[in-house]
């Protein structure tokens, strides 16, 4: 699960690149203070990779090379899933159809990962070195953000956990008359 968030955060820095036309390379406006550059809005990361024009076109090309083997990897794998989804809705599941779909959708996956990993290799052979650490950068960072989104649900998820536990009324906030007994709780 965790290769698989790395991926589509670098797949999605790459794509961006690919997408980015060369003409809006000129219009970056320099900070001159690091307080303008910490307020300023996030940097895009598209930019700070500073892409030649030709490193753009050779990603382009690279991603419409693949585009109709994508589609097709695409197709194959909404397919397997909607014939998973049917093989468990059925009236009587049958256990080995259902391990067949599942090894169809597998395939698929894997099918579909393949291609974003060596699409991904081809577009990192196109960049610098400097590029390429840059891409690390963004991408720790990039995971590092969506680690503390995550912390900050989990955290609100407990704290709602925290205020049900407590009884608290919605409306008025007062609690109820006796304390919440816990499932399996004896009385005294």
């Amino acid at each position: 699960m965790k290769l698989h968030g790395r991926l589509l955060t670098l797949l999605t820095v790459l794509a961006f690149a690919a997408a980015v036309p060369a003409v809006g390379q000129s219009t970056q406006q320099p900070t001159d203070s690091p307080e303008a550059q910490q307020n300023a809005a996030p940097a895009d990361p598209i930019r700070e990779l500073n892409l030649t024009p030709e490193q753009r076109q050779q990603s382009r090309t690279i991603r419409d090379n693949n585009k109709a083997e994508r589609a097709e990897i695409g197709e194959r794998l909404r397919t397997a899933n909607d014939a998973l989804n049917a093989a468990l809705n059925a009236e009587d599941p049958d256990e080995a159809v259902v391990e067949q779909r599942l090894r169809d959708v597998a395939s698929a996956q894997a099918a579909a990962m393949r291609m974003r990993i060596l699409t991904e290799i081809r577009i990192r052979r196109v960049l610098t070195v400097q590029q390429r650490e840059t891409l690390r950068l963004l991408q720790r960072q990039a995971r590092l953000a969506q680690r503390d989104r995550r912390l900050t649900a989990a955290e609100e998820r407990q704290e709602r956990r925290e205020q049900q536990n407590r009884g608290l009324n919605q409306r008025n906030g007062m609690g109820p008359f006796a304390p919440p007994r816990r499932k399996n709780q004896r009385l005294p």
